[in-house]
């Protein structure tokens, strides 16, 4: 069955474009203009991944991911005009899986919703297959419920959040380097910047170490590597 698509921006030429881009690589689409018509398809037309612009009139992008969020753990790919890292932040903050900054190269995005696809039915199969609960000393992993947890306190992650968490728990004192952690999550490497390994890894560890590096340590030069506790 063919991956369905959902396409969110208030330039209808944009939205036009990247329709028959889609449409031509057998993709099924459809589009929202703003973001009340865009929650709306969320939950009619049930896509496998969003493509959401940021600055939308009736709900602003932001409010839209972190809604979405509430139910799904569907791709969302961010398109922003902004250049600020700040808007980055906070769409991945609020659940936003990746982000492209218009004016973007088409074969960039079919390349980075590929990837997000791949990855998301790859990490579905691999968390499938996991046993139901594993841990680093006080904290603890429950695949199938996509539930943190350290000590007694529930720790909220977002999908791509909990996807390093989980392949970093599940590989204790591996060392990986950003480019790895870029393809073994997000599905891309050329394509890929590593500042989006380190702003998630950054609120990894605002969210579950009490002490610098606790748990997600840097190897300097490399990467990072999650410490057996």
């Amino acid at each position: 069955m063919n991956e369905k698509i959902l396409v969110v921006d208030d330039e209808i030429a944009i939205v036009d474009l990247i329709k028959m881009e889609l449409e031509f690589e057998g993709y099924v689409v459809d589009t929202a203009y703003d973001g009340k018509a865009a929650l709306e398809k969320v939950t009619s037309f049930h896509p496998d991944l969003v493509i959401l612009d940021l600055m939308l009139p009736k709900i602003n992008g932001y409010d839209v991911c972190k809604k979405i969020r509430e139910t799904s753990m569907i791709p969302i790919l961010m398109l922003t005009a902004k250049v600020d890292i700040i808007d980055k932040v906070l769409g991945l903050e609020l659940g936003a899986d990746d982000y492209l900054t218009k004016p973007f190269d088409n074969r960039e995005l079919l390349a980075r919703i590929k990837a997000h696809l791949r990855r998301s039915q790859q990490i579905i199969q691999n968390e499938e297959t996991t046993k139901d609960l594993i841990s680093n000393g006080p904290l603890s992993i429950s695949a199938p419920e996509r539930l943190v947890k350290l000590g007694d306190k529930e720790i909220h992650l977002t999908p791509k959040e909990f996807d390093l968490l989980f392949l970093m728990t599940t590989h204790v004192e591996q060392v990986f380097s950003r480019e790895e952690l870029l393809e073994k999550i997000w599905g891309y490497d050329y394509f890929g910047d590593t500042r989006t390994v380190d702003m998630h890894i950054q609120r990894i560890r605002r969210k579950i170490d009490n002490q610098p590096n606790k748990f997600i340590q840097t190897v300097f030069g490399i990467g990072y590597k999650m410490r057996k506790i």
